[in-house]
């Protein structure tokens, strides 16, 4: 550390310099922030610590951070709440990977402190290879090892598809939304979007794949994750054990709105979601006095090339089915909450809602065209 002559000296120096007052002055407030640190190290060590006041505050609050961090590890999308036979499975061996994890770091920080605190200086060439070796090289290798053989032994479980006769879902990733179409035992195949729900303690197989590009479809809650590849058809099997709703997304990037491609998966009781099943086979139903001006609306203007309301002439197949959206959690792949002004934010403000989705905005309709619309829409439920 300067002394205080020191810095005197390099200050009259500077001071003679063209820029000498400046860098007098910082020369001086560099010696003065030397100073009162030495002062505080100097006080530190008269209370019995090393370390500065304002060092020890910081690491009490990087200590809260890091609970309350910790404490935010549950919620519909967390794999450390696990509310799926396949979740579960991968949740015990998370935990597993950090007490091996755990154990092999203090083995090896164990054998450091040894080497250096405990037995300071030379070791023999035997007593140092065994140490190095066996301690650095053959244990790690061995509880890997170990470590690995119970995580192989879980993938059969977690592959192995349904039993037969079991409920077949198939799901289509398409920028950026969900097709998703239900194929019941002995019945026709219906259709919904952005939401998938199960019947608690049922396997259930989905079938995944993509019109466009590369997606991955995961519930952390519920199971792992699984690529849907354009030209491919991959299966991923599932059992909810827990009823609740719980979140979905698309973990793969996919394009400028991959953040936003979201889907709710809803786990009912199996009577529940027998009846639910049922009701969404049936073509919408009769719009009330209050809806039918939507509905007239909605055929004007072209929203029947895109979608589809079964009852209705709207047959379209490219964007999603809306024949019981209104019965939906959320709107726009999981990004609004489903309810008439969020329907007609979505109408009229689309590309500001999603950016890069294909739905042209109907911004341009008189605001009751746009209410009437959104009334029409909640309503087919």
């Amino acid at each position: 550390m300067q002394n205080p002559i020191t810095v005197a000296i390099l200050g009259v120096v500077a001071e003679r310099s063209a820029f000498g007052r400046l860098k007098g002055r910082q020369l001086e407030s560099l010696g003065m922030r030397k100073r009162r640190r030495q002062f505080h190290a100097v006080r530190s060590a008269k209370l019995g610590s090393t370390s500065p006041p304002r060092r020890r505050k910081t690491s009490l609050i990087l200590v809260f951070i890091s609970a309350w961090l910790m404490l935010g590890c549950g919620g519909p999308q967390s794999t450390l709440d696990p509310a799926g036979r396949g979740a579960e499975q991968i949740t015990e061996l998370f935990w597993w990977s950090v007490a091996v994890n755990l154990l092999i770091w203090l083995f090896v920080i164990g054998l450091a402190v040894y080497a250096t605190w405990a037995q300071p200086g030379g070791h023999r060439h035997r007593k140092a290879n065994l140490l190095i070796i066996g301690g650095g090289a053959v244990f790690p290798t061995l509880v890997l090892t170990v470590y690995l053989i119970y995580g192989l032994a879980l993938l059969p479980g977690l592959l192995a598809p349904a039993p037969e006769g079991s409920l077949q879902i198939a799901v289509l990733g398409e920028q950026w939304w969900w097709r998703v179409r239900y194929h019941p035992q002995g019945g026709e195949p219906v259709e919904l979007a952005n939401e998938i729900r199960l019947p608690v303690g049922k396997p259930v197989d989905l079938f995944l794949a993509s019109p466009d590009v590369i997606h991955s479809l995961w519930i952390p809650s519920l199971t792992g994750k699984m690529d849907m590849i354009p030209g491919r058809v991959n299966r991923l099997t599932l059992e909810a054990t827990k009823t609740g709703v719980y979140r979905g997304i698309c973990a793969e990037y996919c394009g400028s709105a991959h953040a936003l491609m979201k889907f709710d998966v809803v786990v009912m009781e199996p009577d529940a979601f027998a009846a639910w099943l049922e009701h969404q086979a049936q073509p919408a139903s009769m719009p009330q006095r209050a809806e039918a001006r939507g509905r007239e609306l909605f055929l004007i203007h072209g929203c029947s090339a895109c979608h589809t309301v079964r009852g209705t002439p709207a047959e379209g197949k490219v964007g999603p089915d809306l024949t019981h959206v209104g019965s939906r959690v959320s709107l726009g792949a999981g990004i609004l909450p489903n309810e008439p002004a969020a329907f007609l934010r979505w109408i009229a403000h689309t590309e500001a809602v999603k950016p890069g989705v294909h739905m042209p905005a109907f911004g341009m309709l008189p605001r009751k065209d746009l209410q009437a619309l959104a009334v029409f829409l909640e309503g087919l439920e």
